[in-house]
C-alpha cells in the first residue's frame, strides 16, 4: 500500500499486524451499526397496512430499549476472532494479486488490474474467514433477547457456542451458507475500495509532491470515500445474503432455490425497497470503518517500514 519509492515491499508480518489492528479498531468502532443493519434487513416491521417500517434510529433505540445497550454489541466476539486473518488475507492478498497483474517490463499495475486485484483479495476473504464469521455473527445478532433478563435465555451464548451449536445441529457446510454471495459482495467491495483508494492517494501525493508520507487525517478522508462505494453498488446482494444465512436450511433445496426464493418473497411481500433495508447504517458503518481501517493500517505499517533497511526503487504506481 506505500507510494514511496525507498521503501521494500511491506512483508507479511506487517499485513497481519497492521491489519489486525486496523480491524480490530474499526470492529469496537462501528459494531452498533452493524447489528442495526442486520436487525433492519431482518425486519419485517411495516408490512402490516398503515404503518411504517422501523428506520435506522428507531431500530437502534428499540434495540437499546429492550435490550440495553450492550445489545448493539452482539456478535462482536464472531468478529473480533476472524478480523486478524481477514485483515491480513485482505491486504497480503491484494499486494499478491496486484503484483502478479503488474506490467512485466515496467512493474506498475493499471487501474484495471488493481481493479481485478481487489476483486481477487474480496473473493479470497469472502471464502477463507469472512463467510463463517458472518453467519456466526448474523445467528447472535438475531437474538432478540435482553441482556438485562437473567432468565431471558439466548440460544447461543457467544460466538463459540454459536459455532458448536450450529456445527451440531447443522453440520459444518452451514457455516458457509452464503458463500457465493459473501464471495461476490466482497469482491465488489475490494475491488471498488482499493481501485478508488489507490487512485485518490496517488492524485493526493501528486497535489502535495513534498510529502513522503500522507497524514493519517488525509487517508481517513480517502478511506471514508472509496468505502461508501461498495455498499451502494451491492445492497441487494448483502440483504438476501444475510436472511439466507439467517435461515435454517430446507432439506432438498439447493444454495441457487433459496437465493431466489428469499428474493422473489422480498419482491414479493415487501417490495423493491426491502433489498435496501439497512443501507443507512451499512453505509454509515462501511465508510467510517474503511476510514479507520486505512489511517491504522497505513500508521502501523510505516512505523513497521522505518524498522526495516530502505532501498531505492522505482514508484510502482502506474500513470
Amino acid at each position: 500500500m506505500s507510494r514511496n519509492g525507498n521503501k521494500k515491499p511491506v512483508g507479511f508480518a506487517t499485513h497481519v499486524a497492521a491489519g489486525g489492528i486496523a480491524g480490530a479498531c474499526e470492529a469496537l468502532a462501528c459494531q452498533p451499526l452493524d447489528t442495526i443493519k442486520v436487525r433492519m434487513q431482518l425486519s419485517k416491521s411495516g408490512l402490516a397496512p398503515g404503518t411504517k417500517a422501523r428506520g435506522f434510529i428507531a431500530t437502534g433505540a428499540y434495540i437499546v430499549k429492550r435490550e440495553t445497550p450492550l445489545a448493539l454489541y452482539k456478535g462482536l466476539g464472531a468478529v473480533l476472532s476472524g478480523i486478524v486473518p481477514k485483515m491480513a488475507i485482505r491486504f497480503a492478498s491484494f499486494e499478491a494479486y496486484k503484483g502478479w497483474l503488474a506490467d512485466k517490463e515496467t512493474g506498475k499495475t493499471s487501474v484495471g488490474m488493481i481493479f481485478l486485484a481487489g476483486l481477487g483479495a474480496g473473493t479470497t476473504e469472502a471464502v477463507a474467514v469472512v463467510t463463517p464469521m458472518e453467519v456466526v455473527k448474523i445467528r447472535l445478532q438475531a437474538q432478540q433477547h435482553s441482556l438485562a433478563d437473567p432468565l431471558e435465555a439466548p440460544r447461543y451464548r457467544n460466538a463459540g457456542h454459536a459455532v458448536y451449536t450450529i456445527v451440531r445441529e447443522e453440520g459444518v457446510s452451514t457455516l458457509y451458507r452464503g458463500v457465493s454471495l459473501t464471495a461476490l459482495r466482497q469482491a465488489t467491495n475490494q475491488g471498488a475500495n482499493f481501485t478508488a483508494y489507490q487512485e485518490i492517494k496517488k492524485f493526493a501525493h501528486k497535489m502535495q509532491p513534498d510529502l513522503i508520507d500522507l497524514p493519517s487525517y488525509q487517508h481517513m478522508v480517502i478511506g471514508l470515500i472509496s468505502g461508501a462505494m461498495g455498499p451502494f453498488s451491492n445492497a441487494p446482494i448483502d440483504t438476501i445474503k444475510t436472511r439466507l444465512q439467517k435461515a435454517t436450511a430446507i432439506p432438498g433445496q439447493s444454495a441457487f432455490q433459496r437465493i431466489f426464493a428469499i428474493g422473489a418473497d422480498m419482491w414479493k411481500t415487501e417490495g423493491v425497497r426491502s433489498f435496501y433495508k439497512g443501507i443507512t447504517p451499512r453505509v454509515l458503518r462501511v465508510a467510517p470503518g474503511q476510514a479507520i481501517v486505512f489511517a491504522v493500517y497505513e500508521r502501523v505499517s510505516n512505523v513497521m517500514e522505518r524498522m526495516k533497511p530502505r532501498v531505492r526503487e522505482d514508484d510502482g504506481y502506474s500513470e
